[in-house]
């Protein structure tokens, strides 16, 4: 397998310094000229003017250097929540996660549940200890709530030299070598150097039998055996090196691209439905794509990842997806929106291609059609729901073009149209849906409203009634004449039923479907507020016609007439959705969700808890849950996830009822 190549990850909590970390590396690495600074919108990652004016990352960067002769290659993540997204995507393509920590905030919610998936995947891990300049920030303090949260597995593998203001460098532990924040040597060792190092030998010698037998016959380990040592603890998990710095101020920076090609972990095998592709240079080419940018200008730009071979630029290979061939065009390395060409990739690299015609993120990219595809990426449901109302008839024109292009571009939106006429957009949470509205406009010109989408409320009837509907009008030659009577009442478990049972000729065969329609339009309109009208069964049993002023529209008139009236004597009711509510949720949080449910008219149907986390089941009206991604993520400090799916329509309580009729006519006016 190729050891040339390290493709890694940065990962944790928003604010933590990934992007600042992410630019650091590539400036120490000499891939870029100057850095660039998040907080004055410089960032050579950050190019998105969404993100620089807001001054966090939204969507993934990547990034690439040469280091020590090892293809290093970054993908910086958003922190925010909202964008797990493009962290699931990043999560796909390299083979080593750096975790980024905020040495004032060691154990915060992003970093906590992404540093559980990615051991939970087995995915090596590094941990760097951010901000170590700023005050009150400690390196003692953060390594040990850091291991007393994850554990022991977690060890120092560099120490700083000073604190907060008087940072000034680094001390590797593994090595016995310290370094300034120029790069050069220093002659300082730090007063818990030699307590670091066990702490660090005891660990990793678990992954080595060598290591282990000379630790326990030694209490030590030679440099070389303890370099080897932590390489392979990195890569089977056993052990997770700290290391700290500052990256606004290249403290521990240099130290950490040298900590990369020495410790980091080389390509791996790409899990498929049929087994994995392995990442030899001299096998067929295939490649996974894992991140699609749409831009009304340049067009489509497919990021990707060599799984397998050499991908060439200028190259034909097929969708294993579609079967379908794909011309690529030329290939480049990405830093930001910057584009290098390249002539190729090796395995475990990660570049971009332009216009490819049909291959979407996910998509597996391959010599022949029938080699394996690589699997997808497993992106979150939304959650978050608004609809959009173009502000004129161009945008409108505009919109379905447009929302396709920023879907493509992000599979975890979705657009919906739940009630017929809404466009309704659902997403990962408020800020997620605020930077699509920003992107529609700056990318597309398509200026659009967002509000809460319409419930799709519904009315039904209560009673039984017998009802006549009469249409009778002379206005010169032929007249209009249609004349029934309808039985009408409540259907239990069924949207409509429409029966006819007319004995005779009283109202010719002809007309009888014409009685049916004008029910059916009438039933649209509603009865109350003019929600559609549903469970409902109808009868035809009596009327009369005109052999010549009868017809089939004056027969609709007078089916729309009779339900009009006995609807509104047959006891009509309001109804609306109730979903099917699944939480889950740290176990101290379930007390609190729950009274947020009750609180919304919800029904808790079960509860169970294990392991720390616990599962809420409830009914929940859908018009109480329309915020409740914001307010469940406030609730339980984003550590909670949900999932709904409609369930079935009950009955309004009155006062409610009165006060949604109430907004409905006034919006009717």
């Amino acid at each position: 397998m190729p050891d040339g190549v390290r493709s890694i990850g940065l990962f944790g909590h928003s604010g933590c310094g990934k992007t600042t970390l992410a630019e650091a590396l590539l400036y120490g690495a000499g891939a870029l000229d100057r850095r660039g600074k998040v907080d004055d919108g410089t960032s050579s990652l950050d190019q998105e003017p969404e993100e620089q004016r807001r001054h966090i990352s939204l969507s993934l960067a990547t990034g690439s250097a040469q280091v020590q002769g090892k293809s290093l290659h970054l993908v910086d993540t958003p922190g925010y929540l909202d964008f797990v997204g493009e962290v699931r995507a990043a999560e796909r393509v390299v083979d080593l996660a750096l975790l980024v920590v905020d040495a004032a905030a060691p154990v915060e919610v992003g970093l906590e549940l992404e540093f559980q998936r990615l051991r939970g995947q087995g995915m090596p891990c590094l941990i760097f200890v951010n901000k170590l300049d700023r005050e009150n920030a400690s390196a003692a303090d953060a390594l040990a709530i850091l291991r007393e949260t994850y554990g022991n597995a977690l060890v120092a593998l560099d120490w700083p030299l000073g604190q907060e203001s008087s940072l000034h460098g680094t001390y590797a532990i593994w090595n016995g070598k310290a370094e300034g924040l120029d790069g050069k040597s220093l002659d300082e060792v730090p007063a818990d150097a030699a307590g670091l190092r066990d702490q660090l030998c005891e660990c990793v010698a678990e992954a080595d039998d060598e290591a282990l037998e000379q630790y326990l016959d030694a209490g030590e380990l030679s440099d070389e055996l303890l370099s080897r040592s932590i390489a392979k603890a990195v890569a089977s998990g056993v052990a997770v090196p700290v290391l700290f710095g500052s990256a606004a101020s290249m403290a521990g920076v240099r130290m950490l691209l040298s900590v990369i090609p020495e410790f980091g972990v080389a390509p791996r095998p790409v899990t498929t439905a049929d087994g994995a592709i392995v990442p030899d240079p001299a096998a067929d080419v295939s490649a996974f794509v894992f991140k699609t940018t749409a831009d009304p200008h340049v067009g489509r730009l497919s990021l990707l990842r060599v799984l397998s071979g050499r991908l060439h630029s200028d190259s034909h290979l097929f969708n294993v997806r579609q079967g379908q061939e794909e011309r690529l065009g030329q290939i480049y390395r990405l830093r930001g929106q910057k584009q290098e060409p390249v002539a190729e990739l090796l395995p475990g690299e990660i570049g971009a291609v332009a216009r490819l015609q049909d291959t979407k993120t996910g998509d597996t990219l391959a010599a022949h059609a029938t080699m394996p595809a690589a699997i997808g990426i497993d992106f979150e449901e939304p959650v978050f729901r608004l609809a959009l109302k173009a502000r004129s008839t161009a945008d409108e024109d505009r919109l379905s073009g447009a929302l396709n292009r920023l879907l493509e571009e992000d599979p975890t939106l979705r657009l919906e149209h739940p009630s017929g006429h809404e466009t309704v957009v659902a997403g990962l949470g408020e800020m997620h849906l605020e930077v699509l509205h920003d992107r529609l406009k700056r990318k597309f010109g398509v200026d659009v409203e967002m509000d809460l989408p319409e419930v799709p409320f519904r009315e039904t009837v209560r009673g039984q009634v017998r009802v006549e509907g009469k249409h009778k009008k002379q206005t010169g030659g032929h007249g209009q004449f249609g004349h029934v009577w309808l039985e009408l009442g409540p259907l239990e478990g069924g949207e409509f039923v429409f029966e006819d049972k007319i004995f005779g000729g009283v109202v010719p065969s002809q007309y009888r479907p014409a009685v049916e329609k004008g029910v059916v339009e009438a039933m649209s309109q509603g009865i109350l507020a003019g929600f559609p009208v549903t469970g409902v069964r109808c009868a035809l049993v009596d009327g009369s016609y005109h052999p010549v002023d009868s017809s089939e529209m004056a027969f609709k008139v007078a089916g729309s007439l009779a339900f009009r009236e006995g609807a509104q004597k047959a006891h009509p009711v309001l109804l609306e959705p109730v979903d099917e509510l699944w939480v889950d949720c740290p176990e101290s949080a379930m007390g609190d969700i729950i009274g947020v449910i009750n609180r919304k008219r919800g029904r808790v149907l079960g509860m169970e808890s294990e392991g720390g986390r616990s599962r809420v089941h409830a009914f929940v009206p859908r018009m109480e849950l329309q915020r409740y991604a914001i307010e469940l993520r406030s609730l339980a400090g984003g550590r909670a996830s949900f999932r709904q799916s409609f369930a079935q329509y009950e009955e309004v309580p009155a006062q409610i009822a009165q006060q949604i009729m109430q907004k409905a006519k006034a919006t009717a006016r």
